[in-house]
C-alpha cells in the first residue's frame, strides 16, 4: 500500500490545461491561427472548464510565444466562479517576498481558488546545474512557506538572506497557505517534493511503473514525517467508440513533420531533464501503433516535449482508467486534449459527469469559511 495523504476521499482533483505557451493545435505541429495562445483563445478555455464543473486548470510557465503565467492568471481570475487556478511559478524569475505579496494578491482575488505549481528548469537563457537550481527551488519554497505561517521572513541561505515582516504577503488561504504542486524525476526533485510539497505530479508510465515512482517518493516523504498526494498529468482523446477515438489520434498527428517533432521535442527549457527521457523510453517500449498498455498512446509525444501520452477510448473506458489510477493512489489528474477547447467540452460532456470530484485546497482545509484577518480582507487597516 503506498501512503497517500488524501486515500480515504472518494473523489480526485480533475483538471484541465490551459494552453498559455503556444501550444494548441488541430494537428500536431502545425500552426494554425484560430488556436493562438492569446488572450481571446486561451481566457475561452479556462471560461469553458469553470463552466464544467472542473475543479483545477494547470496554467502552465514557458519562454515561448504566449502569455506569462501570473499576468493571465491575475487577468482571468474574476472571470471564474469555482475552478481553482494551478499556476506554475518558475523558481528564481521573481525576488521571493516580491512573489509571496504576488502570490497573495492573487489567491485574495480568488478567495482562496490558487494553486501554485513549482518548476525547477533552467531560466531562459541561464545554464545552471540541475542541483543548484533545486537547492534554490527549496529556498523560494521555504522563504514561501515562512510568509504563509510566521510573523517574520527571517532567511538566510546561498541564494536569498534577509529578514522581513510578512504581514505585506498573508494569502487568503490559512493553515499554511496554498498547496504546492510538483514535478520531477531526479533525485534532488523527489527530495525537494518530499520534504516540502503537497501534491507529486507525474508524467504517464506504465500501471507498474507509476507505482514504483510513487512508492520511492512517499518512502521519501515518510521520512521526514509527512503524506504527500499524487497527481498524473495525461493528454485524452475521447469518443463515442473505441475505433473514433484511434483514429482521432491518427489524424492528430497526420501532418506531423518527423524533423519539425524533434525540434518541438528538444527546444523547450525541460527538453534535456530526465522525466523527458522517461517519456521518450515509453514510446520505445510501445508496439507498431504507439500504445504502451491498454489505452496508453505515446504517438502524442512525436510532438510535443514534456508529457508525452494519451489516453484513447471511449468514455467507459476512460473512467475505468481513471478508476484503476485512483485505486493506486492518484487524487488529482491534469488532463488535456487538442484542440484544447474542443477536447475540453468532449470530456466535459462525456467523461465528467460520471466522475466524484473535489477540490483539494478544501480537502486539506486551507479557506477559510469567513474572511481571514489579512490585510488585504477582514484585516485592520494599520
Amino acid at each position: 500500500m503506498i501512503a497517500v495523504r488524501s486515500r480515504d476521499i472518494a473523489g480526485a482533483e480533475i483538471a484541465w490545461f490551459a494552453p498559455l505557451c503556444n501550444g494548441d493545435f488541430e494537428y500536431l505541429g502545425v500552426h494554425d491561427s484560430r488556436f493562438k495562445s492569446n488572450w481571446e483563445n486561451t481566457s475561452k478555455i479556462v471560461r469553458t472548464a469553470d463552466r464544467l464543473g472542473f475543479r483545477n486548470i494547470l496554467c502552465p510557465s514557458s519562454y515561448q510565444v504566449g502569455q506569462d503565467t501570473l499576468a493571465f492568471a491575475s487577468a482571468v481570475a474574476p472571470q471564474t466562479s469555482n475552478i481553482n487556478l494551478l499556476t506554475a511559478i518558475r523558481c528564481g524569475e521573481v525576488h521571493p517576498p516580491m512573489l509571496a505579496r504576488a502570490i497573495a494578491t492573487l489567491d485574495h482575488i480568488l478567495k482562496g481558488r490558487l494553486t501554485i505549481n513549482i518548476i525547477s528548469s533552467p531560466l531562459p537563457g541561464e545554464d545552471l546545474p540541475s542541483a543548484a537550481r533545486y537547492l534554490r527551488s527549496r529556498e523560494v519554497i521555504e522563504i514561501l512557506q515562512q510568509a504563509w505561517t510566521n510573523d517574520f521572513i527571517d532567511y538566510q541561505g546561498e541564494f536569498y538572506s534577509f529578514k522581513l515582516p510578512t504581514e505585506p504577503v498573508m494569502p487568503y488561504q490559512q493553515n499554511g497557505g496554498p498547496l504546492l504542486y510538483f514535478g520531477g524525476y531526479s533525485l534532488d526533485g523527489v527530495d525537494l517534493c518530499a520534504r516540502h510539497c503537497d501534491v507529486y505530479l507525474m508524467w504517464p508510465a506504465t500501471i507498474d511503473k507509476l507505482g514504483e515512482q510513487m512508492k520511492l517518493v512517499s518512502e521519501k516523504a515518510a521520512g521526514y514525517g509527512r503524506t504527500i498526494d499524487f497527481g498524473l498529468r495525461i493528454h485524452v482523446i475521447v469518443r463515442e467508440s473505441e475505433a473514433e477515438a484511434r483514429q482521432a489520434a491518427k489524424n492528430l498527428m497526420s501532418k506531423l513533420d518527423e524533423e519539425l517533432g524533434i525540434n518541438i521535442r528538444n527546444r523547450a527549457l525541460d527538453a534535456k531533464s530526465y522525466g523527458v527521457s522517461l517519456q521518450s523510453q515509453l514510446r520505445e517500449i510501445s508496439d507498431v501503433e504507439g500504445y504502451a498498455e491498454d489505452l496508453l498512446w505515446t504517438g502524442i509525444g512525436r510532438g510535443r516535449s514534456g508529457c508525452g501520452a494519451a489516453l484513447v477510448g471511449t468514455p467507459e473506458q476512460i473512467i475505468q482508467k481513471i478508476e484503476q489510477y485512483k485505486d493506486l493512489g492518484f487524487r488529482s489528474f491534469i488532463f488535456s486534449g487538442y484542440p484544447h477547447l474542443k477536447e475540453c467540452e468532449l470530456f466535459g460532456r462525456l467523461i465528467l459527469p460520471h466522475l466524484e470530484t473535489v477540490s483539494l485546497p478544501e480537502v486539506y482545509q486551507r479557506i477559510p469559511e469567513a474572511e481571514p484577518p489579512t490585510p488585504l480582507a477582514a484585516g485592520i487597516r494599520k
